[in-house]
C-alpha cells in the first residue's frame, strides 16, 4: 500500500530556525580555538573564505531546492543532474557522516553538563528526547528549534558584549590586533597553509542550512520559501560568527585564543565577567542540543529519500499516517546514535564526517552548473567557484580524514553493489524482497 507524502507545514521563520539550529550549533563555542592555532592572527581571513565558500554552496543548494523542492537535499539533485552514483554517495556520505556528528553532539551536551562518569548516560537520554520531539512532528521540531536558537543567541551576544568590554573598555589582553594586515603570507602564526585550515574548520561549524533542503518536502510554497530561508539563515550566521571571532580574538589574542579549551567562556572571564561563565556553558550544552534536533531531522528525510529510491532498506521510507514524519528512518537513525554514543570513542570516530560534508556540498554544486538558464537564481561561476572551494578544502584536511572518509565511500559502494545484485537475483528467481515493491513510497 502507498505510504502518504510529508506534509508541508513549514512556512518561513520555522524553516529558518531549523537552519540556525543546524548552523549555530555547539562549534561556535569550540571552534575558534583550533581555527587560532592554524591561522593565529589570520582567523578573519580563514572566517571570510569559509563564508565566501559557504555562500557559493549556499546559493547552488537554494537554486537547487528551489527546482526540486523534496526530502533528501543533495542526494536528489545528485541523482536527478548527475546520476544514481553520485548521488548515493552524496547521501551516503551525508547519512554515515551526519550519524557520528549526532553522537558527537550528544556528548558534547553531556561534557558540558555532567561529570565523565555520567556523560554517555546523558548523551543517551539526550538523543531519546529529541527523537521523541522529532517524531511527534515537523512543526514540534520547529517550535523547539526556534526556542533553543533563541536562547543561544542571547548566550552569544552576551559573549560578544563580553569580548567588546575586554577589548575597547581597556587594553586587549596581549595587545594583538584582531587581524593583522600587515602580515603578509608566510609570516608567523599567518601563512596561507594554517589559513585555509582554519577556513575549513570554520566552513564546517556553519554549514548546516543544506538541513533546510533535506525538508523540501515539508515547506509551504518551497520555490520561494526554501531559498529565501536558507539566504535569511546563512546571512544571520555569517554574522553571528564574525561577531563572535572578532570578540573572541580581539579579547584575547590568537595565542591565548588558540590556547583556550573553552574560548568563549574565557572571553567572559576576560572581561571579568565571571558570573557569565555558566551561563555560556549551558549555552554550548543548549547549541548542541539544537544541533542535534536538526541532524536527526535531515538525517531522516535523506534516508526517507534513499530508501524510496531503493538505495537503503524500503522499511526506511515508512511516513507516520498521524504525525507525517518518517518514524521507521528517525527511530532506526536515533538508535544507531545510541549505539554509538554507548560503544565509540567519538574523537576518532568521525573524521571522515569532514570529507563526507564536502562531497556532498561539491556534488550539489556540480548539479547547480548543470542547470539550464530558466532554473538559475545565482551566476553559474558561484557554484563553479563553489565546488572548486570544497576542493581545495579537502586538500587541507588531515590524512586521516581523507583515508577514512575514501574507506567510507567504498564499504557505501560496495553496499550499493551487492544490494543491487541481490535486488536482480530475486527478480530473475520470481521472488518479492523488502525492497521490491513500487518504487515510489509517495501517494
Amino acid at each position: 500500500m502507498d505510504q502518504p507524502s510529508l506534509a508541508r507545514r513549514l512556512g518561513l521563520r520555522n524553516a529558518v530556525a531549523i537552519g540556525l539550529a543546524a548552523m549555530i550549533g555547539a562549534g561556535v563555542f569550540a571552534v575558534f580555538a583550533p581555527a587560532a592555532q592554524a591561522a593565529g592572527a589570520g582567523l578573519m581571513i580563514g572566517l571570510a573564505i569559509a563564508a565566501f565558500v559557504a555562500l557559493a554552496n549556499a546559493g547552488s543548494t537554494a537554486q537547487l531546492a528551489a527546482r526540486y523542492p523534496e526530502s533528501g537535499g543533495a542526494y536528489r539533485y545528485g541523482r536527478e543532474r548527475l546520476g544514481e552514483w553520485p548521488g548515493f554517495l552524496a547521501g551516503w556520505s551525508f547519512v554515515i557522516g551526519k550519524t557520528a556528528s549526532c553522537a558527537a553532539m550528544a556528548m558534547t551536551f553531556a561534557a558540558y553538563l555532567a561529570p565523565a562518569a555520567w556523560q554517555r548516560p546523558l548523551a543517551i537520554v539526550a538523543v531519546i528526547a529529541i527523537a521523541a520531539v522529532n517524531l511527534r512532528g515537523i512543526t514540534r521540531t520547529a517550535r523547539v528549534a526556534t526556542v533553543i536558537v533563541i536562547g543561544v543567541l542571547g548566550v552569544l551576544a552576551l559573549v560578544v558584549a563580553a569580548g567588546a568590554t575586554a577589548t575597547y573598555g581597556g587594553a586587549p589582553i596581549d595587545g594583538a590586533p584582531v587581524i593583522d594586515l600587515g602580515a603578509g603570507a608566510g609570516a608567523p602564526g599567518q601563512d596561507w597553509l594554517g589559513i585555509l585550515q582554519s577556513a575549513g574548520l570554520l566552513f564546517f561549524a556553519f554549514a548546516g542550512y543544506a538541513r533546510i533542503a533535506t525538508l523540501g518536502e515539508e515547506v509551504r510554497d518551497p520555490s520561494r520559501t526554501i531559498p529565501r530561508a536558507i539566504g535569511i539563515a546563512f546571512a544571520i550566521a555569517v554574522l553571528v560568527y564574525v561577531a563572535v571571532g572578532a570578540a573572541a580574538l580581539g579579547a584575547l589574542g590568537p595565542e591565548r585564543l588558540a590556547a583556550s579549551v573553552a574560548p568563549l567562556v574565557d572571553v567572559v572571564e576576560a572581561a571579568g565577567w565571571h558570573w557569565a561563565a555558566p551561563v555560556v556553558r549551558i549555552g554550548a550544552a543548549v547549541a548542541a542540543l539544537g544541533a542535534l534536533l536538526a541532524l536527526l531531522a535531515g538525517i531522516g528525510r535523506t534516508s526517507l529519500a534513499m530508501a524510496r529510491d531503493d538505495e537503503l532498506p524500503r522499511p526506511l521510507s515508512r511516513i507516520h499516517p498521524r504525525f507525517q514524519v518518517p518514524h521507521v528512518a528517525e527511530i532506526a537513525v536515533a538508535i544507531a546514535v545510541i549505539v554509538l554514543v554507548a560503544t565509540v570513542d567519538l574523537r576518532g570516530a568521525i573524521g571522515f564526517s569532514s570529507f563526507g560534508v564536502l562531497l556532498y556540498y561539491l556534488v550539489a554544486n556540480v548539479a547547480a552548473i548543470t542547470q539550464p538558464r530558466s532554473e538559475r537564481r545565482v551566476p553559474r561561476a558561484l557554484s563553479a567557484a563553489g565546488a572548486i572551494g570544497c576542493l581545495v578544502l579537502v586538500a587541507t584536511l588531515p590524512p586521516v580524514s581523507i583515508v577514512a572518509g575514501i574507506a567510507v565511500l567504498a564499504i557505501g559502494g560496495a553496499y550499493r553493489i551487492i544490494a543491487r545484485a541481490v535486488r536482480s537475483a530475486r527478480r530473475r528467481h520470481g521472488e518479492a524482497g523488502p525492497n521490491d515493491g513500487p518504487r515510489d513510497g509517495r501517494a
